[in-house]
């Protein structure tokens, strides 16, 4: 089985700060980190390898420094690492990013299944994984709690308000996996080693066949255009007295639907 893990490099959200022109985040000079939540993905992967054998491929998009995330996979299993990255990329919003990789993956497949994380901290959309998904043409599940591989396909439990529901997917498929699905293992010695050696393939947009306006800021159909705090309007009024007097005062001010005491 060949399985692609969808990563992000992330802001340190201590050092997050935007474009004032363009209101996408500065990652230039700016502390990075693997995204936390794709390291269930990334564990999901080496243990469907190590019961069934294939190759594990970690995918990320980013600027050249994203290959850190890359090493760290390879430090903890991965195969092999590919890196996606061009200066056309810059400023991809959920759409572009989702495409750019799906292109990326078409380039570099094919493969059987495609694990990303929930959502990356940095954006908090949720949207990468199913975009990607609806780009390669493929079924998809979200919210995977956990997943075996069964004869024709794959088996997972998905996350719901109410409870669980076991699906069974034909191959290839792409599945968002949960920190509820395993417990991520710690980088080994052997492993970081390996990681320095890794060489990582790089992908830029003129492998991907696609054109300057697909991708990046300019292939985005979403803008972020204005970003502000929105105002302060609470106040705080402490109560202060006998027990039984502030509990006629606090009922009073619910009934009124205020938090004015006077």
């Amino acid at each position: 089985m060949r399985i692609a893990v969808c990563l992000k490099q992330v802001p340190n959200t201590s050092e997050m700060r935007l474009d004032p022109e363009t209101h996408t985040l500065i990652r230039s000079g700016v502390a990075a980190v693997l995204n936390p939540l794709d390291e269930f993905p990334l564990e999901a992967a080496l243990r469907l390898r190590q019961a069934l054998g294939g190759e594990v491929v970690a995918v990320t998009m980013g600027p050249p420094q994203a290959e850190e995330v890359l090493r760290k996979a390879v430090a903890m299993g991965a195969d092999s690492g590919l890196l996606v990255s061009d200066r056309a990329f810059a400023g991809a919003d959920t759409w572009a990013t989702s495409l750019t990789l799906a292109r990326a993956l078409q380039a570099s497949g094919p493969y059987d299944l495609v694990l990303c994380g929930k959502q990356a901290i940095d954006g908090d959309t949720a949207q990468v994984g199913p975009g990607l998904a609806a780009h390669l043409g493929i079924p998809q599940v979200t919210g995977v709690t956990a997943l075996r591989a069964v004869a024709g396909g794959i088996e997972v439990d998905r996350q719901l308000d109410g409870g669980t529901a076991t699906l069974h997917l034909a191959l290839p498929a792409l599945l968002t996996v949960l920190k509820e699905a395993n417990e991520p293992r710690l980088p080994s010695l052997s492993g970081r080693l390996r990681a320095q050696r890794a060489a990582c393939r790089r992908l830029g947009l003129g492998d991907l066949a696609m054109a300057p306006v697909e991708t990046g800021l300019k292939g985005s159909p979403t803008r972020v255009v204005r970003i502000a705090a929105p105002p302060a309007t609470r106040r705080l009024t402490r109560l202060e007295g006998p027990p039984e007097e502030l509990a006629a005062r606090l009922a009073a001010i619910l009934r009124e639907g205020t938090n004015d005491p006077s």
